[in-house]
């Protein structure tokens, strides 16, 4: 399969290092917004398109499918218009700046009979399916308890006046966006749509949120989630059952699982995985589009949707608007 990258950041370098250990898996076109460095980074991979334009890469007939790793606020018109040429679209988290803009990716999917798959790695990784085929050992769940925070290299450069995008509104980013979506993510997939949610966070005099935690309630359980780019967290993840708790060690990296039962028994159900997790979402990823599929069974357009609207009410108590969210802004 020939993918097109849309970005050339660490996490391109990531996919594709991934993407090299999938059969049928080939680099075939770099986009960057400049020629040097989209150069540079095909020399480095062994890309042989370079592309400067979007449209252009998107009309290329080069190319079978994209991964998208450009800032947030650029995902949903570079999905688009790849999505209306005919092109696979392989989007990273978050897959959109809202859920407007994710119902308008989705709908291109379906009119023009392409796969879109958000790149969220860990709900794909064979420890994860290690959590939802033991989950039931559990008994009845009553709290998902899940962190994510990690301090940012760039955060000393913000300190320091320096905004880079990570936090900068402009590109739909902060916290929440960028890490946060790790431990919510997994939440719908396991448990679907909360009925409340009620958020609270640290907001940055750049307009975006340095940390924050979400309180979500279900039917008969409760959700807890916490994030941060300014401070470091080392808890483990938790699904807490009237029988046993599940304790994973890093909900976006899910190393270990153990089942903690009430007698004191504690079970080891971690599976053998590659530290690679994007190779799990590429694989799925290419024997979808083999398949004919439009959709991914596990990271599909309701959870994506769900967790963009999750992350939508978040915001709006926050009052953490990005330029996206105008009802003007374009596709």
């Amino acid at each position: 399969m020939r993918f097109g990258v849309i970005g050339t950041n660490w996490i391109t370098e990531e996919f594709i290092r991934s993407g090299k250990e999938v059969e049928g898996f080939s680099l075939t076109a770099v986009y960057s917004r400049t020629e040097e460095r989209a150069r540079s980074f095909a020399q480095t991979h062994d890309a042989p398109y370079v592309f400067t334009d979007v449209e252009t890469m998107a009309k290329s007939k080069v190319l079978d499918a994209v991964y998208i790793a450009s800032p947030n606020s650029f995902h949903a018109k570079q999905a688009i218009l790849c999505m209306e040429n005919g092109l696979h679209v392989l989007c990273e988290k978050p897959v959109a700046s809202n859920a407007a803009e994710a119902k308008a990716m989705m709908l291109a999917a379906k009119q023009n009979g392409v796969l879109l798959m958000e790149a969220v790695k860990s709900t794909l990784a064979p420890n994860f399916q290690a959590i939802q085929e033991n989950i039931h050992k559990l008994g009845i769940i009553r709290r998902y308890f899940a962190g994510n925070c990690q301090y940012s290299s760039r955060y000393d450069a913000y300190k320091e006046g320096t905004v880079l995008n990570a936090f900068d509104p402009a590109f739909s980013n902060g916290a929440m966006m960028d890490i946060g979506i790790y431990c919510l993510y997994p939440m719908v997939v396991l448990f679907g749509k909360p009925s409340s949610v009620k958020a609270e966070a640290i907001m940055l005099d750049s307009g975006v949120d340095g940390e924050g935690s979400i309180l979500m309630k279900y039917e008969d359980k409760e959700a807890v989630v916490i994030y941060s780019k300014i401070t470091d967290s080392y808890l483990p993840a938790e699904i807490q059952g009237e029988n046993a708790t599940m304790v994973i060690d890093k909900i976006n990296h899910l190393k270990k699982i153990e089942i903690r039962y009430r007698d004191g028994r504690v079970e080891d159900v971690t599976r053998p995985q590659t530290s690679k997790l994007m190779h799990y979402e590429i694989r799925e990823f290419m024997e979808l589009v083999q398949q004919g599929a439009l959709e991914s069974a596990t990271n599909t357009h309701a959870n994506s949707l769900i967790t963009l609207e999750i992350m939508d009410e978040a915001r709006k108590q926050l009052g953490l608007v990005y330029p996206a969210d105008r009802s003007d802004a374009d596709l």
